[in-house]
């Protein structure tokens, strides 16, 4: 009897804990891992979260890069964190949507381990060539794919990213063949690209930007219009439709986080996402905010995953 009456004070009192804990949320520092280096699409939209939620909830809210593995370590350190939502994961799709069909032995599952609180931004993908390459359209680039199999060469990250994916996709939408480059990061892709070691590139706008505005390289075609290139057309009217590939950057909590928390996290998201000043911000990165609820960011990365997942096996598609 005592046990039993031991027990249930100690429900009672871990109830009361986590009903203290959201309701003060955040009252102490909360740790936003993002499983890159610094720099890239996925450091710059957690920066900027971090910076409109530090502001709006008066509340520190710190980036700490957790990178490797293709974002496995990273993502298994949140995973494993206390579920209290002092823990946050701004991921990719790399991460969410595509490692999970590429690799066997992922130290994590992402719908097991982790409770989707939102997606928070897309990033348009746009492919760029060096002016050497002597390509002025997509459809020259394609042309030159399918006369000349192989000449081409174009870098990415690795094979799980989206921009290696979105390649292949081409190539199987237009009989095409291109020759893959993996790099260690997107920036030694870039150097090679302005130096004309690899031809071309599908990378995000955010990124290549500076480059394209530099006039290094030539933008040919995007995944989804932009105000920051409205001139350049999208991959559908640039004669290659039916693309589904794009960068997008998401939050993620520990997987036991009680739903009202996810909610409130969400809801203060969806809030500083609102913001003139943050929208601005975002758009100058080539960012388009989503801010979803759990609900739908739950079911479109499950879509997303199939989406992936499908074209991975049918075309065999293997981690390098």
């Amino acid at each position: 009897m005592k046990s039993m009456k031991a027990c249930a004070a100690l429900l009672l009192a871990a109830s009361a804990t986590v009903a203290v804990a959201q309701g003060d949320w955040p009252a102490k520092p909360v740790t936003v891992v993002v499983p890159s280096s610094p720099g890239g699409g996925t450091d710059t939209y957690g920066r900027l979260l971090a910076q409109a939620l530090t502001e709006q909830l008066k509340q520190s809210f710190v980036v700490d890069n957790k990178p490797g593995a293709s974002g496995a370590i990273g993502a298994t350190y949140v995973a494993k964190a206390p579920p209290d939502g002092y823990t946050l994961l701004v991921a990719s799709n790399s991460s969410l949507g595509i490692n999970p069909a590429l690799y066997k032995s992922l130290t994590y599952d992402v719908f097991r381990d982790f409770a989707p609180v939102t997606r928070g931004v897309i990033a348009p993908m746009v492919i760029v060539a060096n002016p050497s390459a002597n390509v002025k359209t997509l459809r020259e680039l394609v042309e030159r794919g399918k006369r000349e199999p192989g000449t081409l060469f174009y870098g990415t990250a690795g094979v799980g990213s989206p921009l290696y994916i979105g390649v292949r996709m081409i190539e199987a939408s237009t009989g095409a063949q291109f020759n893959h480059v993996p790099y260690k990061g997107v920036g030694p892709a870039y150097q090679d690209l302005l130096g004309g070691r690899v031809q071309f590139m599908l990378t995000d706008l955010a990124s290549v930007r500076q480059y394209v505005d530099a006039g290094k390289v030539q933008a040919l075609a995007i995944t989804d219009k932009s105000k920051l290139l409205p001139s350049v057309p999208t991959l559908a009217e640039a004669g290659v439709p039916g693309i589904k590939a794009f960068t997008a950057f998401s939050v993620m909590v520990p997987a036991k986080t009680p739903p009202a928390l996810v909610k409130r996290i969400a809801g203060e998201i969806q809030k500083a996402m609102k913001d003139p000043a943050l929208v601005q911000k975002l758009e100058q990165q080539a960012l388009l905010p989503v801010a979803d609820t759990p609900e739908q960011f739950a079911a479109s990365l499950k879509e997303e995953q199939q989406n992936w997942g499908a074209f991975i096996k049918a075309q065999n598609i293997q981690p390098e």
